[in-house]
C-alpha cells in the first residue's frame, strides 16, 4: 500500500467524514437492465460536504495500459499533507472504441471512489430487493484455475477477459468482483516471480 509516512490525521478525518456521509442516490437509469444506479456525480455529491468539512479531497489518475482495459488509481488526501493510495482498479473495455473506453473509465472511477471512501448507493428499493429471489452466482472455479495456470501476464489477461465476459453476460456482479480479485492476486504473484 502506498501512503505518506503517517496517515493518523487522514484516518481521523476520514472517520469523521464517513460518520456524516449518506449513501449515493440512485438517480440514473439503465434501460438495458431496467434498473437505477448511482452514477459518478451521485457518488461525488454524497461525499462532497463531508470531505470539505474534514479537510479531505481525492484525486483519480489514469494509469497507462497496453491491454484493452482502463486502470484508475484513487488517492485520498488530507489538508495535513497526508495521503493514501487506494490501489489500482483495472477493468476490461468491452467495446474497443472511444465510447467503450470512456464508459469503462467512468465506471472504474465510480467504483474506485466508492470503495476508497466507503460510500454505497442508497437502497431506495428495499421492498423490491427483499422480495427478489437471489440470482445464482456463476461458478468461478475453472476460471480461477486458469488464472493460476497462467505463466505470463499476457496469459493471465487472456484468461481474465474470457472469464469476465462470461460474468458480464450473466450480469453477475459477485462473479465479476471474485474474478477481478483473483486476477489481481495472481498478477501480484506473477510480478514477484
Amino acid at each position: 500500500m502506498k501512503k505518506s509516512e503517517s496517515i493518523a490525521g487522514l484516518a481521523a478525518a476520514l472517520a469523521q467524514a464517513q460518520g456524516i456521509m449518506k449513501g449515493a442516490l440512485k438517480d440514473s437509469a439503465n434501460p438495458f437492465f431496467k434498473s437505477r444506479y448511482a452514477d459518478l456525480a451521485s457518488v461525488v455529491e454524497a461525499i462532497r460536504a463531508a470531505f470539505s468539512a474534514n479537510g479531505l479531497s481525492y484525486i483519480q489518475t489514469v494509469e497507462p495500459s497496453d491491454k484493452d482495459e482502463v486502470r484508475v488509481e484513487t488517492t485520498l488526501l488530507h489538508s495535513s499533507g497526508e495521503w493514501i493510495s487506494c490501489g489500482i482498479l483495472s477493468l476490461p473495455v468491452s467495446k474497443i472504441d472511444a465510447q467503450g473506453y470512456g464508459s469503462a473509465l467512468t465506471y472504474a472511477r465510480r467504483y474506485s471512489l466508492s470503495a476508497a471512501v466507503g460510500v454505497a448507493p442508497e437502497d431506495d428499493d428495499g421492498n423490491a430487493a427483499s422480495a427478489a429471489k437471489p440470482k445464482p452466482t456463476m461458478d468461478c472455479t475453472d476460471h480461477i484455475s486458469a488464472f493460476h495456470a497462467a505463466a505470463t501476464l499476457d496469459d493471465l489477461q487472456t484468461a481474465f477477459k474470457t472469464a469476465y465476459k462470461a460474468a458480464q453476460t450473466g450480469q453477475d456482479s459477485m462473479a465479476m468482483a471474485t474474478l477481478t480479485n483473483a486476477k489481481n492476486k495472481r498478477k501480484v504473484e506473477l510480478a514477484a516471480a
